[in-house]
């Protein structure tokens, strides 16, 4: 039976044409429909359809190609991505993130770069009304001082990786070491945004040790900044390796950007069998709710035959007490849920599920940016 074509997008013919073009470097078929053939190049409403099956892909290389420059280099063919981004701060909640990371990157066939950024103890107590007045070149012996610090701080992290490696509790994975000057957040969201890694992994405390950071968290911030998927690790899990995840939480608001997040977790995982539990909070009483849940699980057992899933609607007045008892009666390993770029006032005063989530739960999640 032939599968059927959906319109991804509808542009004018020239435009048409570049899209199609860019979707058949990506392995793509596309077609143009609609056209007027004898003046194609007036012809309004150009169809481009692709095959069903295809429409997450495409969906996020559209995502891309949000201006020209864009458009031009996505005509160029894309290396696939083969770095893990570890920020690392040498807590022990650190080095169990590095087990986890070094574990997620072999099954991807990636590198690990291990990343630390250090903050000059003058610019953090520094009055706000110094900073006009402030002399880069006062604290020089401080700033080589923590140079050096750090740099014997992740030789020690090193000579515990080689031991995990070479015990083959770790997988034997290339790693690298950068170490940066400035805001560990602005650092690691700048190193990310130019080497553009498959992945961040980051360690977060207990839940119970987490209030009196709830503004300052790097892993937070990191979280609602990113444009990768940002894998966070809690401190007292269990989970080591990615092969132990069998239940994932998909935390679903029915937007097309999902389709395109759980194409790029079912790539991090398709070695490994898990079971996808797709969930919505209904805090509304939205009557569409049952309808649309319906219509993602009818769209994803066609398309991902061999995932086993299961779809739940919650409720409750307080969505954190929902969730938590959904990963408690469920056996979540991890949850995974995608989060919009907010302003700083929005994420101070208004902070975003995934934020809130990090802080408030002991189970891993995975978070990719709308």
């Amino acid at each position: 039976m032939e599968e059927r074509l959906v319109t991804v997008a509808i542009h004018t013919y020239e435009k048409a044409q570049i899209l199609k073009s860019v979707l058949e470097i990506h392995g793509i078929d596309a077609y143009i429909h609609n056209v007027n053939q004898i003046l194609p190049v007036i012809s309004a409403g150009v169809r481009v359809r692709i095959r069903e099956s295809d429409l997450p892909k495409a969906l996020a290389i559209i995502e891309d190609m949000n201006n020209t420059e864009a458009v031009y280099k996505a005509l160029e063919e894309v290396n696939k991505q083969s770095m893990v981004l570890l920020p690392i701060d040498f807590s022990d909640y650190s080095l169990k993130a590095c087990e986890f990371g070094f574990n997620f990157a072999a099954i991807n066939k990636a590198e690990v770069v291990l990343f630390h950024a250090y903050l000059p103890p003058s610019f953090s107590s520094m009055p706000i009304g110094d900073v006009i007045n402030y002399d880069n070149h006062k604290d020089d012996d401080t700033i080589r001082k923590m140079l050096e610090k750090s740099k014997g701080e992740i030789d020690k992290l090193c000579v515990i990786i080689d031991e995990k490696i070479n015990s083959g509790a770790w997988p034997n994975v290339k790693y690298r070491k950068v170490l940066r000057e400035g805001v560990p957040e602005e650092q690691i969201i700048g190193y990310a945004e130019r080497h553009k890694p498959l992945s961040i992994v980051m360690g977060t405390r207990g839940k119970d040790q987490k209030d009196a950071d709830l503004i300052g968290s790097v892993t937070a911030e990191i979280i609602e900044r990113s444009r990768v998927p940002v894998f966070t690790i809690p401190e007292n899990i269990m989970l080591n390796k990615i092969e132990d995840i069998k239940n994932i939480a998909y935390s679903t608001n029915f937007e097309d950007k999902d389709l395109i997040a759980f194409e790029k977790l079912v790539s991090f995982l398709k070695p490994y069998n898990f079971k996808m539990h797709f969930i919505h909070y209904n805090n509304n009483d939205d009557n569409w709710a049952e309808i649309k849940l319906s219509g993602i699980k009818e769209y994803f057992q066609r398309h991902y035959s061999d995932i086993e899933f299961e779809y739940h609607l919650l409720d409750g007045e307080d969505i954190l007490s929902a969730y938590d008892k959904f990963i408690h009666d469920n056996n979540i390993d991890v949850v995974s849920m995608t989060t919009h770029r907010r302003n700083l006032f929005s994420r101070l005063f208004n902070p975003s599920m995934a934020r809130k989530m990090v802080f408030h739960t002991d189970t891993p999640m995975l978070v990719f940016h709308a």
